[in-house]
């Protein structure tokens, strides 16, 4: 009998764990990205070229150009075109990007995952072997969080007069705050949710989250 019940105590053990892996994998963290949008778009400007125009952001010249391809990339679906390569666009296109951390402490579930057996007619021949993960309640945990944000101005300089500053026309920030990502991975994400319905409404702060494996937009 003691046999019986260590296997059958290592088998529900092993169930238990497996449980827990799927819902853990099941409750893998999209990326969610919080968009600010302030736009003043010209009705004339469909067809329009654009061209990046130099920042003081610090990146390296391949990590900045790569970012900006996405940047460019959605104005491209929208319609636009990218000037040739030593030509300045009508339109000229600031990408800013910054990454930063913070502490926030939240709430997180506990779950045990200890054995329970039961023997509804007193016989151990007869016992049901039942296991977690089993909801307990909730406990406070600091985490720190990585916050990454991608900025995207554009000036139009039709119209302006020589030495004058060209006009903004947009100017919008997809924001993403959440566990660690690598800046290279949540930037297409934040590119793609910045560029939602372009131009959209001005004044506008909407949130968009995508599946982090397969780039799904999530509903």
């Amino acid at each position: 009998m003691g046999r019986l019940m260590d296997g059958a105590w290592r088998a529900v053990r092993a169930l238990s764990v497996g449980m827990a892996a799927m819902w853990l994998v099941g409750c893998a963290s999209p990326i969610t990205a919080k968009v600010t949008n302030f736009n003043a778009w010209p009705a004339d400007a469909a067809g329009a070229t654009f061209s990046y125009a130099a920042t003081s952001q610090h990146r390296g010249e391949l990590e900045q150009a790569t970012y900006e391809g996405y940047v460019g990339e959605e104005l491209v679906k929208r319609g636009l075109r990218q000037a040739p390569a030593g030509q300045a666009g009508r339109l000229l296109v600031e990408v800013f990007i910054t990454e930063a951390e913070r502490k926030k402490t939240v709430m997180e579930p506990v779950y045990d995952n200890a054995l329970t057996v039961v023997q509804p007619w007193g016989s151990m021949s007869s016992a049901q072997f039942m296991s977690g993960p089993r909801y307990v309640g909730d406990r406070a945990v600091e985490k720190t969080l990585q916050v990454d944000s991608l900025r995207v101005r554009i000036m139009d300089t039709q119209g302006t007069a020589p030495g004058a500053k060209p006009r903004t026309v947009f100017s919008s920030t997809a924001v993403y705050e959440g566990q660690d990502e690598d800046l290279p991975h949540v930037m297409p994400f934040l590119a793609r949710a910045l560029f939602q319905d372009f131009p959209g409404r001005s004044g506008r702060v909407t949130s968009l989250s995508y599946d982090a494996s397969t780039g799904e937009r999530k509903r």
